[in-house]
């Protein structure tokens, strides 16, 4: 969900807005006169939608990502947490790879 607000309100509470955006997550549309908006998301935020376009770029990571999040939805698999992984994957808690 996005909040709308205009130029003048956000030239004027700038620093409010930027707790606002930090604290719900949620992008600020800044409406400018000459229709030009510009949305104020946080750092976090950001990050986290340009890693998802980045692993979704690619058609076949893309295809893999839906396929598990559906087996995921669909109960095919179960979770395991991360000392289950690690221990599959043979990995030890500093994440060095154990030979042997």
């Amino acid at each position: 969900m996005t909040t709308p607000i205009s130029y003048r309100e956000a030239h004027s509470s700038l620093d409010q807005l930027c707790d606002q955006v930090i604290e719900t997550g949620e992008a600020v549309i800044i409406s400018r006169p000459d229709g030009k908006n510009v949305a104020l998301v946080s750092e976090a935020e950001l990050s986290s939608l340009l890693e998802t376009l980045y692993l979704l770029r690619s058609p076949t990571n893309a295809t893999r990502l839906k396929t598990a999040l559906a087996r995921s939805q669909a109960g095919a698999i179960k979770p395991q947490s991360i000392e289950e992984l690690y221990q599959k994957f043979g990995f030890v808690d500093d994440g060095i790879v154990e030979m042997g």
